[in-house]
Formats: structure tokens, sequence, C-alpha cells
């Protein structure tokens, strides 16, 4: 049975005992959060303290809005993220280091999956009407080579096989009336001279090789030895993956070889009906080892976030990172209750380590994989899939 008076305030929410321990004097820190003060250190978690001192002013309160947990202070707000145990007593903790604006307009999550195709088919009917209303074939010849470079940038730049498939081929049978308009074109004076045509033909080459590139982006910095893919008996689609662009790991050097990987079908795309988290095709997808090694970290027990928002916390949520003696591999967002090994263990290639989920920093579940060595992201490979690894493979196996 707990005791209530342990800690001064066992029935606490999180806001609260972040507020106690801001506004109280380090001196009550070892009580309020004794896990904090071990795991993080008293002069790192003073200096923690002080930073957030200096972009709020005066501790006057902790709230608990869409976005996390906010810092309100007299001259400005942070976000942060607490966890208490059944006393009352901090056991996580982790602040923002940057002012809190919170967005003046928020997308809906049941719109956010909606707009993608509303944009994509706005800008086909666009092509549609250029193609037919063009004056001369010169100018319909300006305009193809323009919904042609829309199209590359959806195929090669938008996710299109995480759509429904129904509403895929909708979009792309757009192009089936911009050519049938080649046959009123071909009867029009041709016009002169043509730099609008040129100048959109030299855009679309220059499209399809930029995108040829950066799906067969490489960093030069391999992994000591290829990966085993660890997700099994599906069809599984690349979201994030290869150079910039096509990868938003790019520019964290860390995660730069990353992949976040969902999983599709052929009818619903990476969703299927209904709402929930369960809608979403990956979500319990089992997780495998995909090296020998030992965990160098594992994490259970955080929520999922909702789908398309994403509250400040942890940025890898529920995870599993196997150190194997040259690089450390790390999957996370898993379902919380899933993870199936701890820290310190030994684990084989191959072995469950828990679940796909949707926690952390992550707006809908999929499962992001990367490896790095001494702060460096690394390109994966993998010894039973084969090929480059950039947004929109598919992968079978």
């Amino acid at each position: 049975m707990r005791d209530p008076n342990r800690h001064g305030a066992a029935d606490a929410s999180p806001a609260d005992a972040l507020h106690r321990f801001l506004t109280s004097d380090p001196g009550e820190w070892e009580r309020l959060a004794p896990r904090v003060v071990r795991g993080v250190g008293r002069e790192r978690l003073e200096t923690i303290v002080a930073a957030t001192r200096e972009l709020t002013g005066d501790f006057a309160g902790v709230d608990d809005g869409p976005d996390g947990l906010v810092v309100r202070g007299a001259t400005g707000r942070v976000l942060a993220w607490a966890t208490t145990d059944d006393d009352g007593a901090l056991i996580g903790l982790l602040i923002d280091g940057a002012p809190y604006k919170a967005p003046a307009f928020r997308l809906p999550p049941p719109v956010q999956p909606v707009l993608g195709p509303v944009v994509w088919g706005a800008l086909a009917a666009w092509g549609i009407a250029e193609c037919w209303t063009a004056g001369t074939g010169s100018s319909w010849l300006a305009a193809l080579f323009a919904v042609a470079t829309g199209y590359a940038v959806f195929e090669g730049y938008g996710e299109p096989a995480s759509m429904p498939r129904r509403v895929r081929r909708s979009l792309e049978a757009g192009a089936l009336p911009v050519l049938a308009a080649g046959y009123r074109a071909a009867r029009l004076p041709f016009g002169h001279p043509l730099p609008g045509a040129a100048v959109a033909a030299a855009v679309c080459a220059g499209v399809l090789w930029t995108l040829f590139r950066r799906r067969r982006h490489r960093w030069g910095t391999p992994l000591s030895a290829p990966l085993r893919f660890p997700l099994r008996g599906g069809v599984w689609y690349v979201g994030q993956g290869g150079g910039k662009g096509l990868n938003h790991h790019f520019a964290i050097a860390e995660q730069r070889g990353a992949l976040d990987i969902v999983a599709v079908d052929g009818v619903h795309g990476s969703k299927g009906p209904g709402t929930g988290l369960e809608s979403y095709l990956i979500y319990g997808a089992k997780l495998y080892a995909p090296c020998d090694g030992v965990v160098s970290s594992a994490a259970d027990g955080l929520p999922d976030q909702e789908p398309g928002l994403i509250r400040f916390g942890p940025l890898y949520g529920n995870h599993v990172f196997i150190d194997t003696g040259r690089e450390v591999v790390k999957m996370a967002h898993l379902r919380p209750g899933s993870v199936t090994v701890t820290t310190g263990q030994t684990v084989r290639a191959g072995q469950l380590v828990g679940e796909v989920g949707n926690s952390g920093n992550s707006t809908e579940p999929h499962l992001h994989l990367h490896a790095e060595r001494d702060g460096v992201g690394l390109d994966l490979a993998f010894t039973d899939v084969g090929g480059f690894f950039h947004r929109g493979r598919v992968i079978r196996n």
C-alpha cells in the first residue's frame, strides 16, 4: 500500500508534480524526484532548471495542453514531459530547450489524410484544363511537360502507395485526358518560338534526374555487417528514406540513414477502415531483432500518440536499441506493453523484441529504424532484402 505522505501529493498529476518540483528548493529534489536526480545528476539538473527559468521567467504554473505539458512563467513558456510513480514522485522528466508558441491553426486529424489527395486532385484538374485550353501546339507541349513534372513529383516525392487504391488510381487517371488533349493540339498551329515548352521540358528532366539520384543516395558509411530485415510476412512501404527531399531525417547526423516504414495493401493503402490506431495496417506488427548484440536501451510503457497529433515527450517513445559492438541499431515508436527485452540483455538476430506502435515523436503508427556509429548515421543494408531503400520502395517478404 502506498504512503500518501511520502511525497506529499500521491494523487498529484504530472503537471502538479512538475510544478512542485520546479518551484521547490533544490534541497527537496531528492524527495520529490529521486530517480531523476540519480539519472540526470544534480549539477546537470540545476543547469536545466536555470536554463528553463531564463526562457520563462519565474515559474507560474504548469498546464496540460494539446502539445504536452506547458511550463508557464512571467515572460515565456516551454514544453515539458513528466511522469510520476504511485507516490507522486517524478520518475521521468524532459524539458524543451526552446520557447513554446502554440500554433495559430491546427489542422484537425481527420482532415490531414484528405488534404494531400485534394491538393493533388486540384493540380491534376489544373493540368487538364491547361492542356485542353492551349491555343497552340507549343503551349499544349509546355502544359504536357508541366503535368509530367507534377506526376513525377507525385509518384517520386509523394507516398502514393500509402493512399487507398481508388484514390491513387483516380489521381493517376488524370493523365489520360491530358494525353487525349494531344488530339486537339495536333490540329492547332504549332506556334513559335518554343521557350515555354523548352523550359518545361528542362524542369521535368531536372526533377526526374534529381529523383533518380536521391533514390540512390548513399552516405558512404556502411554497416559492419548487413542486418536482417526486422519485419516479416507482409508488404512494407518506405515512407521516409533516401536522400534530401525523400527523407526528413536527412539533416540529423545520427539519423541521416534512417527509414520510416509502414505496411500497405493493394486496397486500403496504409490504413484500413476505422479511425483508431488499429486501423493502421502496421500497428501491432511483430518486430524482430535485426542483429546479434546487447540491448543498450529499452523503454516500454509510454503511451501511443493519437494519430495526427504529437505531444511533447521522449523522441523515440518505446524503443529497443541493440549494440553490436561496432554500431548501435535503433528501433523506435513501439507499442506500449509490447517490449520483450530489457537493458543489458543479450539478443540474437530474429528474436522477438516488441511490436510496432505510435509512441514518441510519431504522427501515425510506423517503425523508425536506423543505425549509428559514434553519432554518425550509417547506410542500411539487409541480408534478406536488396536494393536501395528510399521513399516509395515497396518491400515484400
